[in-house]
């Protein structure tokens, strides 16, 4: 399994540059699957239903599965967080684990950036950013894209994980 990580302040168009990625992806026949961390808190349950009554009445871990899909909801209740290894090692195989968030993580990572954000570059302090999407142009010698160029930035991932 190759790993693949987007790194970016909030709001820099992560998620939706991944969105568009991922087809690219899935186009040349790999199988694609995405670890996100989320900074605040998010709950995928809705309350009420069957599932959040039973995280609420104390399962640590509660499985739901339909003949279309399966989500495992776990409740750390004070235990520390995984890793992004134990994450890992919890999905099926795939040829490509695309990781959004864990900023500090020492995997190839595409940096997401937008001038009008008024936040600092990130790969000035990460060796493992490989290369820069962003809406203008910015000094140095790392690859660059555009935002809207997804396409090339799937070849370039492809090209840099020798996914071909």
């Amino acid at each position: 399994m190759k790993i693949f990580g987007f790194a970016g302040w909030s709001g820099s168009g992560k998620t939706t540059l991944i969105e568009r990625l991922i087809p690219q992806f899935v186009q040349q026949g790999l199988s694609v699957s995405l670890i996100k961390h989320a900074h605040h808190e998010f709950d995928i349950d809705k309350p009420g239903k069957d599932s959040w009554r039973h995280r609420k009445a104390g399962c640590s871990e509660v499985l739901l599965l339909s003949d279309q899909r399966m989500a495992v909801m776990t409740e750390f209740r004070g235990a520390p967080m995984p890793t992004l290894e134990q994450c890992v090692a919890r999905l099926a195989p795939c040829d490509l684990l695309l990781i959004e968030g864990f900023r500090n993580h020492p995997v190839p990572k595409l940096e997401v950036w937008r001038e009008a954000l008024g936040k600092p570059m990130l790969h000035l302090q990460d060796p493992h950013i490989v290369a820069i999407a962003t809406d203008v142009a910015v000094p140095g010698s790392l690859p660059r894209f555009s935002l809207d160029d997804a396409q090339d930035i799937a070849k370039f991932i492809a090209d840099h994980l020798e996914l071909s």
